[in-house]
């Protein structure tokens, strides 16, 4: 884990990466992902501008006495992603280091954290101080798992489209708050 940590970037730098695989993209990938690049930005900004740290979730931080890491498998064109990855950076930034590795850059990391046998992300590594493993979190919130689950159990009476709105609605007002709930459970 210490060589992907040691890969890893901040979270500056994964909005950096973003804004430039939208501006110029270099990749095929990046070409046909423009417009998720362009929600993901501004999902982050708006993320970034409304999120608020709970002092009570700080408080359970704090009680936790987690010394770790935080180590974020993610891309800036992920919906999920772009929903929690800003709040989680913003909650946990002063009290445990936080980095994010860019999925696509090295499939080997995420493809020890699978879900349901897909490379779904954001997926979260609480790693300890001697970077093993403590626990993983993602790629989304209970919430959200639910309303995939809704979808997939009858996509005719619950289409796609009202999936995303539903989904997106739900982040927007919940800004992060369940994402850090359910990490700080398993610290």
């Amino acid at each position: 884990m210490k060589n992907y940590w040691d890969k890893a970037i901040s979270f500056e730098e994964y909005l950096q990466i973003a804004h430039q695989r939208l501006e110029n993209p270099s990749t095929p990938q990046d070409s046909e992902y423009k417009m998720y690049y362009e929600l993901g930005i501004t999902r982050m900004e708006r993320t970034l501008k409304k999120f608020v740290v709970d002092n009570n979730q700080i408080n359970t931080l704090k009680s936790k006495n987690f010394s770790g890491k935080i180590l974020i498998i993610s891309e800036a064109w992920c919906g999920d992603a772009s929903a929690t990855v800003p709040a989680l950076v913003n909650f946990f930034e002063n009290h445990n280091e936080v980095r994010i590795f860019l999925r696509d850059s090295d499939k080997s990391l995420i493809n020890q954290f699978l879900t349901n046998e897909t490379e779904s992300i954001p997926k979260v590594l609480i790693l300890n101080e001697d970077f093993s493993v403590k626990n993983t979190w993602g790629p989304r919130p209970k919430f959200g798992n639910e309303l995939l689950l809704k979808f997939k159990a009858d996509p005719e009476a619950y289409p796609r489209e009202t999936f995303y709105n539903d989904l997106q609605l739900y982040y927007a007002k919940n800004r992060g708050k369940d994402a850090v709930e359910e990490i700080l459970e398993l610290l």
